[in-house]
């Protein structure tokens, strides 16, 4: 295996987008505050989610952050995990896509959803609001995707959480495409 395959999967809680790498979770969420704070009477959609892409000798898994002022932009980041092996089962790569969007969603729960929330209430009667998600990747059609035997279960451990609300195809936009836009690439 690569060197860099390995120091990636030490180095998990560093993030990137397209103008920025090496940033820290510190990094990411002073980024998304600094977004809100120059619109705090807009709607946002705090949204994580994960995508995964199976390459010869391990599995590449990517998961976005994205903070979408509805309407008028949006900033996002991504961070990678590489699994040295190929997974190949469904549900297991499903169930690892759905636990490192927990992971880094859970990560904003204590402090970060706190502080986005005191930003944007008194501007409430303005317009101003915050909904959260976490993005499944998979989807309910039987026919269209095979991941549906599996929806439930992944919809089921979001909402455990209690602070976000899961979605699917074809709403799960943070894992379906931008996160998605990313697992392409070999490392």
């Amino acid at each position: 295996m690569k060197r860099n395959v390995r120091a990636q999967m030490q180095d998990a809680l560093v993030f990137q987008n397209v103008t920025e790498t090496g940033l820290t979770l510190d990094d990411v969420q002073q980024r998304i505050m600094n977004f809100m704070t120059q619109d705090p009477q807009a709607a946002y959609h705090f949204v994580v989610g994960t995508d995964s892409q199976v390459f010869r000798g391990y599995t590449k898994f990517v998961t976005g952050i994205i903070i979408r002022r509805l309407g008028k932009g949006a900033w996002a980041c991504y961070r990678q995990v590489i699994v040295p092996r190929e997974l190949r089962s469904l549900r297991e790569k499903l169930a690892i896509e759905t636990s490192l969007s927990q992971e880094i969603a859970g990560r904003f729960m204590e402090t970060t959803i706190a502080r986005m929330e005191d930003l944007l209430t008194p501007h409430v009667y303005k317009g101003a609001s915050l909904e959260l998600f976490i993005d499944i990747d998979a989807g309910t059609h039987p026919v269209i995707n095979k991941t549906s035997l599996y929806v439930k279960e992944m919809i089921e451990r979001v909402e455990a959480m209690g602070m976000y609300a899961a979605r699917v195809k074809p709403d799960s936009y943070a894992a379906s495409a931008y996160a998605n836009r990313f697992t392409k690439q070999s490392v």
